[in-house]
């Protein structure tokens, strides 16, 4: 009830009868990409599959988009987040797009297992894509099957929602489908499933690079005013809309990486096709959060340099924004040297905002005020790192401390208790901000989808038991919060759960 007796208002119930009286239910698409020139993408129908279910529906974030919740549980709901049926209203198309893949580049790449169903406008009034990832072959597959496993949707549908409920800009899950079909990889016959993204967009680095590979100027503007109207309007008043763009990205992707960084999180695959200039997390292939620290840790099958490990993700950042500006020289200058000069000066702001970011992260995660030294972020990070130290369990623990509990917990994290206990005294030494409490407490989880349990829900999945899968989703639904139903899912793998390697979903 509401303070004044009146019935909270549910979106997905009026949607429902609306639907129960007038027949099928209509999303209310509002497709702007599908409305760019041809060369943009290509039309796409998704994949028929012989026996779509539902694994589960994300019912709060539908009831955002105005979709009632209901209907996609139905048959004709579960065909279309299958792929079997097309909503009125829908352009699916399959989006062009190239890309640096671990520092070699592909002129071509695209949704090779992906359709952009739509756009749809939500109750907060943002534009969002409705997508389907593993619906069927594409002119872009490249030879691929264009299905999807059970596993890489499993575990897209855990990491995102995860993301989401921790604060960190990410595209969401709407929903999950087995098809009723095996697909072939590596190591042998899988049942396939269909994976529902919502995203502020999927304008990539690699979508810029598309047509920079092919000296498309005009498709250059096109595009970059296309996304400043998306996502960045602010910049099109601006004397330079263009290196506005270029700052715009910048910014979101230095918040974007410390963000990760401060959760020990770990992308596994930031090339230049997986880094949206929303500013969006994007693409959850061989991604993981950390157990152990290590600052050269990196789970990744096919990184087998190290490329993308936690402590790179900065480097790697700049590294893509540097290829971002490469495709908006023509458009910041007629003059190449001009354009060039203009576009490093953006870039050298990266290495700040990202710093400074990063270290205003870690300060609330040790709860240390903007006045006192910043080596105590390191010299913990250091202990961490050499005594093999749980990454979120420390934290966790070094909250409790902070909020009067004995240190003993924490410090038997420790082998060396020595120079932790030495670490300990300085932080001690300094004064606490005001907030320190309340700092830690968001900066902190207490709940993270660990590797372990991402695995076995999805070797669950594979036995057509999706218990632990939903276990999942909901406890990390609130991730800073004390669950003592979930409290099993807090604990770090034991030696024979480990997971030391994850996979791309191809």
């Amino acid at each position: 009830m509401s303070c004044l007796g009146i019935p909270p208002f549910d979106i997905g119930k009026l949607l429902h009868k609306i639907s129960k009286l007038y027949g099928s239910m209509t999303i209310p698409f509002d497709n702007t990409y599908a409305q760019l020139p041809e060369r943009f993408f290509a039309k796409q129908a998704p994949a028929h599959v012989p026996e779509p279910k539902l694994i589960r529906i994300n019912r709060e974030l539908a009831a955002k988009l105005s979709i009632d919740p209901d209907w996609l549980e139905s048959v004709e709901g579960i065909d279309m987040l299958a792929g079997n049926s097309i909503a009125e209203g829908s352009e699916p198309i399959a989006q062009a797009y190239a890309g640096h893949q671990f520092g070699g580049f592909s002129a071509q790449l695209g949704d090779g297992r992906a359709i952009l169903l739509g756009e749809i406008i939500d109750t907060d009034g943002a534009r969002q894509d409705l997508q389907l990832k593993g619906s069927g072959r594409t002119i872009f597959s490249r030879g691929g099957d264009g299905k999807a496993a059970l596993g890489p949707v499993i575990r897209e549908y855990i990491v995102s929602e995860a993301m989401a409920a921790l604060g960190v800009p990410t595209t969401r899950a709407l929903a999950a489908v087995t098809t009723g079909e095996m697909v072939m990889r590596q190591e042998g016959p899988l049942p396939g499933g269909v994976f529902t993204r919502v995203a502020a967009s999927h304008i990539r680095v690699g979508t810029f690079q598309y047509f920079l590979a092919r000296n498309d100027v005009d498709a250059l503007r096109t595009l970059a005013d296309y996304t400043i109207n998306r996502h960045y309007p602010d910049a099109a008043v601006l004397d330079n809309r263009y290196t506005a763009l270029l700052d715009s990205a910048i910014a979101a992707q230095a918040k974007l990486i410390a963000h990760w960084m401060s959760l020990g999180f770990i992308h596994g695959v930031m090339n230049t096709d997986n880094t949206a200039i929303s500013g969006e997390t994007i693409d959850y292939g061989p991604c993981a959060f950390m157990d152990e620290f290590h600052p050269q840790k990196k789970f990744s099958s096919i990184d087998t340099g190290g490329r993308y490990a936690w402590g790179n993700q900065g480097d790697i950042g700049l590294w893509n924004l540097t290829r971002f500006a490469e495709t908006l020289l023509p458009l910041i200058s007629d003059d190449s040297e001009k354009a060039i000069e203009i576009a490093e000066a953006s870039l050298e702001r990266f290495t700040d905002l990202f710093s400074t970011e990063y270290v205003t992260r870690f300060r609330a995660k040790i709860g240390i005020s903007p006045e006192a030294p910043t080596p105590l972020i390191q010299e913990v990070l250091d202990l961490l790192a050499s005594q093999k130290v749980d990454f979120t369990l420390f934290f966790r623990h070094l909250t409790k401390v902070a909020a009067g509990d004995p240190p003993e917990t924490l410090t038997a994290l420790f082998s060396d208790k020595a120079p932790f206990e030495q670490w300990l005294a300085k932080w001690h030494s300094e004064p606490a901000p005001a907030t320190r409490l309340v700092d830690m407490q968001a900066a902190n989880p207490i709940l993270i989808p660990r590797n372990h349990r991402v695995e076995q829900a999805i070797q669950g999945a594979y036995r057509n038991d999706f218990a632990l899968f939903d276990r999942l989703v909901k406890a990390i639904a609130n991730p800073y919060s004390e669950q003592s139903e979930y409290a099993g899912l807090e604990t770090p793998p034991l030696p024979e759960e480990i997971v030391c390697e994850t996979f791309c979903g191809t």
